[in-house]
């Protein structure tokens, strides 16, 4: 009796007091629902802070307006914002050669013209999409016909003199005047512009006068980044020429991006305070919300749904056509970058981050990433060949003109081009636009009606260019990864090789010579 009341007893403390293991499996239970629920905030602690710093920017920015911010306060808000810029500028040029050069010094000269070809293709590919899909959606919708006339102060444009006399001859001039640049160190600062000087010449013989156009070049602030990559570019292939004469300035540029790299990931845990007073700082800019979105609604929605079609559906069929992949995972990849290109607003202060998407996050070839994304931030701007379109039919329609079938050709084509000549800046757009309005005969000074939704949509646009040259870093990746071999730049640890070999090879020589020395001495002795 005694030994079933002790069983019975057992059993019912085992019912009360469950045994440890059975605790211990509830508390690793709990433990395995918070690690997968906070693992991957963990994991993207700097994308979710990025995300979170975009939105407190917008809510800081609608708050701060309900007490009519004076100009300094909206200074004094932007200002954490402006170092961000700064920091992230400052990375740009150090970042662009060091890629460049070290990401063709390792190639043959049959694979990098191979990438060359890929990436030119579908550089040029993408943005006459783009700027026919820009046309094609602004004679559909018409938002000119719907919208009306504003007038903007700015003083984006300084009273530039030329700015009537941009023609699509000296745009395309320009462009190969700053591919070669005749001071290398003068293109870190300055690129070349055309300008036209028309003079009256009266002919005292005949009592007439002739009007002589006279063509000036000049340096206007900016960098010159077309001039910067084709010296990259040649430098870069004659190291890989040089063979092992060229291994140590090869090996220079190698330390050198990676010490740029690291930077870069300082930075970027500044990204998200810096994003969020940068939004904020835009948002206070706005004068007059209602107004804006009363005379400019149409126009805004007719680019951003161009915006949207060209990053949802032309650019992942592309990728998908080629890839046989999920574009919208790739796509997640680089979210990070897109963020940074909302804040920003430039595709150059973004190229830090997208490198680091493709190269951390997408794990791609870092011998194409180096060789693509420098190019693609400088000549592939499909938001901003969209925008280009858009924009001279708008205020055509504004204007109560209808353009043809022939001048929407050269819309087309004139957006192109502009578009690969505007710099990768905030608002570069609108000064390149110039171009695209003369080539239809639209005054310059009209483009001051769109002044004040620029800065919004061009955050747009520039975060669409950055997809674009993530996409086409991932085409080009796939297309050449069989003929590049071992991804990862493995080469350039075969460069380190040597090296250490002849470091070790000193050493121990040096060893055997002292020893050699040392024995010497003790037979003297």
């Amino acid at each position: 009796m005694d030994e079933k009341h002790d069983q019975t007893m057992a059993m019912l403390n085992d019912e009360n007091h469950p045994p440890r293991t059975r605790i211990d499996d509830n508390q690793s239970r709990l433990s395995k629902c918070c690690s997968s629920f906070l693992g991957p905030l963990r994991n993207n602690l700097l994308l979710t802070l990025t995300i979170a710093g975009v939105f407190l920017g917008f809510l800081l920015g609608f708050l701060v307006r309900t007490s009519n911010p004076s100009t300094e306060t909206i200074m004094i808000l932007s200002f954490p914002g402006d170092i961000l810029m700064r920091m992230l500028k400052m990375l740009i040029l150090p970042l662009i050669t060091s890629s460049l050069i070290t990401g063709l010094a390792v190639l043959d000269p049959k694979s990098s013209g191979k990438l060359g070809l890929y990436a030119l293709t579908y550089y040029f590919c993408t943005t006459i999409l783009a700027a026919i899909l820009g046309i094609i959606l602004v004679q559909v919708i018409r938002p000119g016909e719907r919208a009306s006339k504003v007038e903007v102060k700015s003083d984006i444009i300084r009273g530039d003199p030329a700015a009537d006399q941009i023609t699509t001859l000296d745009a395309i001039f320009d462009l190969f005047r700053n591919m070669f640049a005749e001071n290398i160190i003068q293109a870190a600062l300055e690129q070349v512009k055309t300008t036209r000087e028309y003079l009256n010449v009266s002919n005292i013989k005949t009592n007439t006068s002739i009007t002589k156009v006279k063509f000036n070049t000049r340096y206007v602030a900016g960098t010159n980044y077309l001039g910067l990559i084709t010296f990259c570019c040649a430098f870069g292939i004659t190291i890989g020429t040089m063979g092992k004469r060229g291994e140590l300035m090869l090996h220079f540029f190698i330390i050198l991006n990676e010490i740029v790299m690291k930077l870069v990931k300082l930075v970027m845990w500044y990204s998200p305070v810096g994003i969020m007073f940068l939004v904020a700082g835009k948002i206070l800019e706005i004068e007059d919300l209602l107004q804006l979105a009363r005379s400019l609604g149409m126009y805004a929605l007719t680019v951003l749904l161009g915006l949207a079609i060209h990053a949802l559906i032309t650019l992942p069929l592309i990728f998908y056509a080629v890839t046989r992949q999920n574009p919208f995972a790739f796509y997640r990849g680089m979210l990070q970058a897109w963020l940074t290109g909302i804040g920003t607003g430039s595709s150059a202060a973004s190229l830090p981050v997208t490198f680091r998407c493709l190269e951390e996050t997408l794990k791609l070839d870092r011998r194409v990433t180096r060789f693509v994304l420098p190019i693609g931030a400088t000549v592939n701007m499909d938001g901003t060949a969209l925008y280009e379109a858009v924009a001279p039919v708008f205020l055509a329609q504004l204007m109560g003109r209808q353009l043809g079938i022939g001048q929407l050709i050269i819309v087309s084509l004139t957006a192109t081009v502009a578009s690969v000549g505007a710099a990768s800046i905030p608002s570069a757009g609108l000064v390149t636009m110039l171009l695209v309005m003369s080539a239809v005969n639209i005054p310059a000074k009209e483009i001051t009606i769109i002044f004040a939704i620029d800065w919004a949509l061009d955050r747009i646009r520039t975060s669409v260019n950055i997809l674009g040259d993530g996409i086409g870093a991932g085409v080009v990746n796939h297309l050449v990864r069989s003929e590049l071999g071992p991804p990862d730049l493995e080469e350039t640890e075969n460069i380190d090789a040597p090296i250490k070999a002849r470091t070790a090879s000193e050493i121990s020589t040096g060893r055997r010579l002292r020893s050699r020395d040392d024995s010497n001495e003790t037979s003297k002795l």
